[in-house]
């Protein structure tokens, strides 16, 4: 019987705008030398499993080519990103046409998330095998939390019911596909590619992921991220 194949797709189309960086914020040097998009591509990458992977790029890009894996025996190619990010992950998983088969396996990847860890990547892929649909690494939030309505009353949320949702994602391919597809086309906004599912009405699975597992927001996080990588 032929295994599923794994592919992995990272959106790095961002351009640093909201970062208030020249350089987009995927490109920053972290003290270990490598930018923080190629951390994550050395960490993902390092797991054998993956087949391939596939970077979106802004249309005016001038860095990736001075990346680490721009030249990588694994890298299928590079796309344009679209207008948003779920549009970078749909120009980058039709790329995958000829390629992955439904069943076939897509680890979706924030650019700017390096402090990925290679168990917890090891992790996601092994409680999510059998699946039908896939799954994604989240935390469980241990903060109490409050909501606010549009009258300005406040509630307390039953946290326990809460996730703080991380990457990578991993889903079937034929299915991610079809939600994001599903949600070009009907002009939703979505966040990140387990809503997409959802959209279609898809259950998946959350699997515990590690807190240092952060996503690059401000310049404070890089500081962070560094003291995460030296641990």
């Amino acid at each position: 019987m032929k295994k599923d194949k794994y592919f992995l797709v990272v959106p790095a189309s961002g351009t640093g705008k909201r970062f208030n960086s020249k350089i987009p914020k995927q490109y920053i040097n972290l003290d270990n030398g490598l930018t923080i998009l190629d951390q994550c591509l050395k960490v993902i990458l390092s797991n054998e499993i993956i087949s391939g992977f596939i970077v979106a790029l802004d249309k005016k890009d001038t860095y990736f080519k001075f990346s680490k894996f721009a030249k990588h025996s694994k890298l299928i190619s590079t796309v344009t990103g679209g207008k948003e990010r779920f549009h970078s992950v749909l120009n980058a998983l039709n790329s995958l046409n000829d390629i992955a088969k439904p069943n076939d396996w897509v680890l979706v990847h924030d650019a700017v998330r390096p402090c990925i860890k290679k168990e917890d990547i090891a992790k996601l892929i092994e409680e999510v095998a059998g699946d039908k649909v896939g799954g994604i690494l989240a935390n469980k939030v241990v903060d109490t939390v409050k909501q606010k309505n549009i009258n300005g009353l406040i509630s307390t949320v039953d946290r326990q019911k809460l996730h703080l949702a991380q990457t990578p994602q991993l889903f079937r391919f034929g299915i991610l596909k079809e939600a994001i597809k599903g949600v070009v086309e009907q002009n939703r906004h979505i966040t990140d590619e387990s809503e997409a599912l959802e959209c279609l009405g898809h259950s998946y699975r959350i699997v515990d992921g590690s807190s240092s597992n952060i996503k690059i927001t401000t310049k404070k996080d890089i500081d962070l991220a560094n003291y995460f990588l030296n641990q």
